[in-house]
């Protein structure tokens, strides 16, 4: 099954995939034994989005090589229930999560725990009521429900990569939503933070008001290659870092090293005749990969694939070959943290 291709008259926030460009370069696994938990993945079945469930992701998996252990569902507006309250459908996702945790967890499937660890969107809007949902979601994810992810990120020009929904700016400072936002931490439940670079400092804001409330921050923090961001990546990158290391400052947030391969950042790995290697890769993403792991260190830092979305970029494989050389300077504890001990903390995993 092919994922994350676009109708031909659509301009995609997403690279289309194409297998047969991703098979011309394959690289053998580099250490193949070092324990790896992927805290964050998609499972898609859309007509505009395309589809990728199980079977594919474990293809990509066993393809790939490395030694993956369990991974982290991410929402992704899927399985929504067909009726019923609105704002309660998105437990249906949360519902079709676990049947694929429940499917992974039976062994029949490999060794992977698959979806070991849930995160749902709810609406934040609903203020306060959204605590019914939550609670929905922690009895449908059958122990397996982690957080939320309320995706802020917008920008003016993001039409520019295809990107389409309309979101308020500043929503991470809107009132209503933190007064939903302040049901999670007494339910015990964390925050997956979507957002682009030029609002980090929202984050911030929401980070130092909530310090209770474990946040892990996606994608290094959005920082946008396109629009009128194209061709200042040097500015771009100093503004970032900035902000990266002013949120980092908050002991309750948390950071994911990857999404790289997404087409707002602006690279063009995916131009390319073959696909990137593994010492390409990481060399177009170590500045932001060390910035990240120097300032929330290790022990808050996490490599994640976002499959299959960067899939239009790199295979399985070969991201996790990439980290691998990103973190050659680390120490054993250090590696441990960054591959599998900071996720298996964040998300209560307990591998």
């Amino acid at each position: 099954m092919v994922a994350m291709q676009p109708k031909d008259s659509q301009i995609s926030a997403h690279l289309a995939v194409r297998p047969d460009w991703l098979a011309s370069h394959r690289e053998e696994a580099l250490e193949p034994d070092l324990k790896i938990v992927d805290p964050h993945h998609h499972l898609i079945d859309r007509p505009e989005s395309g589809t990728y469930l199980l079977p594919d992701l474990l293809a990509d998996i066993t393809g790939g090589g490395h030694n993956i252990v369990a991974t982290v569902y991410l929402e992704w507006l899927s399985m929504y229930r067909g009726d019923g309250p609105v704002e309660m459908r998105p437990v249906g996702e949360i519902e079709f999560a676990n049947g694929v945790a429940a499917m992974s967890a039976s062994g029949g499937y490999g060794k992977p725990r698959v979806c070991a660890g849930i995160v749902g969107h709810a609406d934040l809007m609903l203020g306060a009521p959204v605590k019914k949902v939550l609670e929905a979601m922690i009895v449908a994810g059958g122990g397996r429900f982690r957080g939320i992810r309320y995706i802020a990120s917008m920008d003016h020009d993001q039409a520019a990569w295809g990107a389409t929904a309309i979101r308020p700016m500043g929503l991470l400072l809107d009132e209503r939503v933190r007064e939903g936002f302040a049901q999670l931490a007494p339910l015990g439940l964390s925050f997956d933070a979507w957002i682009y670079h030029p609002q980090l400092g929202d984050l911030v804001d929401l980070a130092r008001a909530f310090p209770q409330t474990p946040i892990c921050l996606n994608h290094v923090g959005g920082a946008i290659g396109l629009g009128r961001y194209k061709g200042k990546r040097d500015e771009v990158f100093a503004d970032w870092s900035k902000r990266i290391r002013e949120l980092a400052a908050c002991s309750n947030v948390h950071v994911k090293l990857g999404g790289l391969g997404m087409k707002m950042f602006g690279f063009d790995v995916h131009e390319g005749k073959l696909p990137p290697s593994s010492e390409q890769l990481a060399t177009l993403w170590r500045p932001y990969v060390e910035t990240c792991i120097t300032a929330f260190g290790p022990n808050r830092a996490m490599f994640e694939s976002n499959f299959p979305v960067d899939k239009g970029s790199y295979s399985y494989g070969v991201y996790w070959n990439a980290c691998k050389r990103l973190a050659l300077g680390s120490n054993a504890s250090e590696k441990a943290d960054l591959f599998h001990g900071t996720a298996s903390r964040f998300y209560r995993l307990g591998t």
